[in-house]
Formats: structure tokens, C-alpha cells, sequence
């Protein structure tokens, strides 16, 4: 009797799935030829398609500054963890929330992985069909947008969206990294026609490490010299075929959703190449997903943002000065409670006064030593 319920529940959820999908972005993978399907969304005013029909117009924060926006994070008691496991030395936990978001991911993952398993076939029959495994990264940009909208975490979307259009050329988009949630979100907002510079250890993650190999992304040893040589090498490739890279400047993600300082070596692949930078940020996906949290502990409706700032030219410009501009353009659009803290002298640096008197007297008897002589 279990069975067929079971079966149920999973056909549910696969129709579920599909009416998410068929809503928020199946048209980016329909042929160009199909102009009757683009000519529909464009009719109602919706340039890339379904992304933008939504039954309700998505919020236009084009104008908005989140810095004045009170923290989305929640509290301990507000979370209200059910489940708390050690993993890695570090304590994780599960809410109420969250058990929805496992319930989605056991019923979409063995889709997707299934989808991979198939798209990965295919292409090694003939490399040619597919050189760039664009089709293989496109079925994780439709496992993101079902899971997001599943998990009633889609994304609020602004800035320079031309940029997003099929057909821009090589580009290095780079944005802050405050949760694991920060890659299904780039997913879903970026032309499926881009390579993740990722750590190597994600490989280990079902379906996602599953995802990064066989779509070719560039994994890194962050500890192995040789593996830093091979990932600029490999960057410098997919580049120069005029295929997008997407990293992450901090070089790991923040434990508190604040910006930290940036890992050299990611701009000179841009730099090499002359190809333009585009700074995203993403705002509050380290509430909706804390790095304390197996799964998202809220609902990103309304909260998450995600902004495409207007590429930088890097002809001319020094590493340095490209960093500050993508510090300064991250920050810009991101919350108050991710900017970074300013660093304070320590307490046990500040001298007493009797130190300062001390020091004071030693500074006057060499003096008198020194006139004395």
C-alpha cells in the first residue's frame, strides 16, 4: 500500500516541477528557430522570456539601496532547529523550513542526476555535438529555477539584465559568496553557457560535483600550486573561446555574509584576455541559508536579490584598481549587515596610562643622558 502511495507523491512532484520550470525559464532552452514560443513572452512585454512572466510583476529594486534595509538573519529561537547534526567538527542544523527543502531536494535531485546521466552519453558519442557541454550545464540552470521556486526562494532580479542576453561574448562575472545557496541562484539568473571556478572538494557532493565535472568547470586545489597554474591555464581557454567564467574573489565563502578581503590571481585572467568584468551581488542568501544550516531555514521570497552591475573594462587597469571597483560595485547593492566590519585596534594594544607615563619617562631620562654626555 505504501508503494503506490510513494509513486504518487513522486509523480507530484515531477508535475510540480514541471509547471515551476514551464513558469520561470524554459524558453532560454528553446532553439531560435521556435520564434512563435520567443514572440508570445515578447508580446506580453517579457524580452527574456518566462523569467519575467510572472503571475505578479517582480519587484523593480533597480533604484533600491539595501543598506537601509533592516537584517534578514534570524535568531537562534526564531530558527527553531528540530535537528542538529556534527559534520566536519561543526554543528548543522535542520527547522521546519528545512524539512521542505530536503522533501525538494530528494524528490528533484535523482531527476536531475538521471538528466545528466543521459546528457553526458549523448555527448560523449560525439564530442562535437555539444564541445562547450552547454546542454549538460542547462540541465542544473532547470533543476535551480525548479528548486528555487519549489523552495519559494526565487530570486528578485535588477541591474544591467542586457548583460545576461545570449551572445555577449567572454566575460568574468565575479560576485560575494556568503552561502552554499549562492550557486543555485547564479545558475538560475546566468546564461547556462558559463564555467564555475570551484574548489575541488564540491566534486564530493552528489549531483553538484557531478554537475561540475562532467560540464567541464574548473576546479581548483586552493592548497596546490600546480593545480592554481592549471586553473588560470584552463580559465585563460574558456575565455578565450568566448565562453563566461564565474568566480568568487573571496576564494570561500564568509561564515557571516560579510564581504571579505579578495584572494589575488582571479582578475589577471581577465586582465591576460581583455575581456570585460561583471560584478554581481547577491544579497541575503546567508539568511535564508546560514553556513550553520543543512537547508534554507526560511523563505527567500521577497528577500533575495540578486544585482548585475554594468561590465568594467580592465584595458588599462591594474589589478589592484579593478579590485576596489568590484569591491565598491559589490558593495553597493549589498545589505548593510554584509558590509565588511572595520577592523578596531585590540584591547590589549591600546597601552594604559601608566605605560604611557612610563614610556614618557624613559623618553626624557635619555634625553637627559644623551645632554648630560
Amino acid at each position: 500500500m505504501r508503494l503506490p502511495v510513494v509513486g504518487s507523491v513522486y509523480f507530484l512532484s515531477v508535475v510540480v516541477g514541471a509547471v515551476c520550470l514551464a513558469h520561470h525559464g524554459a524558453i532560454a532552452f528553446v532553439p531560435a528557430h521556435a520564434g512563435f514560443v520567443r514572440a508570445y513572452y515578447e508580446s506580453a512585454g517579457c524580452s527574456r522570456g518566462p523569467s519575467e512572466c510572472r503571475s505578479l510583476a517582480p519587484l523593480d529594486m533597480s533604484s533600491v539601496t539595501l543598506e537601509s534595509e533592516e537584517s534578514c538573519v534570524l535568531s537562534d529561537e526564531e530558527v527553531a532547529p528540530l535537528m542538529r547534526f556534527e559534520k566536519g567538527g561543526k554543528e548543522k542544523v535542520v527547522n521546519a523550513f528545512g524539512l521542505w527543502g530536503v522533501a525538494v531536494t530528494l524528490l528533484t535531485c535523482p531527476i536531475w542526476a538521471l538528466a545528466m546521466t543521459i546528457v553526458d552519453a549523448i555527448c560523449k558519442s560525439n564530442e562535437e555535438l555539444d564541445p562547450h557541454r552547454s546542454v549538460y550545464d542547462a540541465t542544473g540552470k532547470v533543476w535551480s529555477k525548479v528548486w528555487l521556486t519549489m523552495a519559494n526562494s526565487y530570486p528578485t532580479i535588477t541591474g544591467d539584465l542586457d548583460r545576461l542576453r545570449e551572445g555577449q561574448g567572454a566575460c568574468l562575472y565575479v560576485a560575494n559568496h556568503a552561502s552554499w545557496l549562492d550557486i543555485p541562484v547564479l545558475c538560475t539568473v546566468l546564461d547556462p553557457v558559463f564555467k564555475f571556478i570551484s574548489k575541488a572538494e564540491l566534486i564530493k557532493v552528489p549531483c553538484i560535483g557531478q554537475q561540475l565535472t562532467g560540464g567541464n568547470h574548473i576546479l581548483i586545489e586552493r592548497e596546490d600550486r600546480r593545480s592554481q597554474l592549471k586553473t588560470f591555464k584552463d580559465g585563460i581557454g574558456w575565455l578565450k573561446s568566448g565562453v563566461p567564467l564565474m568566480a568568487f574573489p573571496e576564494g570561500k565563502r564568509s561564515i557571516d555574509g560579510r564581504l571579505m578581503d579578495f584572494k589575488g590571481g582571479i582578475f589577471s585572467m581577465a586582465v591576460k584576455t581583455k575581456v570585460p568584468i561583471v560584478p554581481i551581488s547577491i544579497a541575503n542568501t546567508h539568511a535564508v541559508m546560514p553556513s550553520n544550516a543543512l537547508f534554507p531555514v526560511q523563505s527567500g521570497a521577497g528577500k533575495l536579490h540578486v544585482h548585475i552591475h554594468e561590465a568594467i573594462d580592465t584595458e588599462g587597469l591594474a589589478e589592484g584598481e579593478i579590485a576596489d571597483a568590484v569591491r565598491a560595485a559589490l558593495l553597493s547593492k549589498m545589505p548593510k549587515d554584509q558590509h565588511p566590519i572595520k577592523k578596531e585596534i585590540a584591547e590589549e594594544d591600546i597601552p594604559t596610562v601608566d605605560e604611557i607615563l612610563q614610556q614618557k619617562a624613559e623618553i626624557v631620562g635619555d634625553k637627559k643622558i644623551q645632554s648630560a654626555a
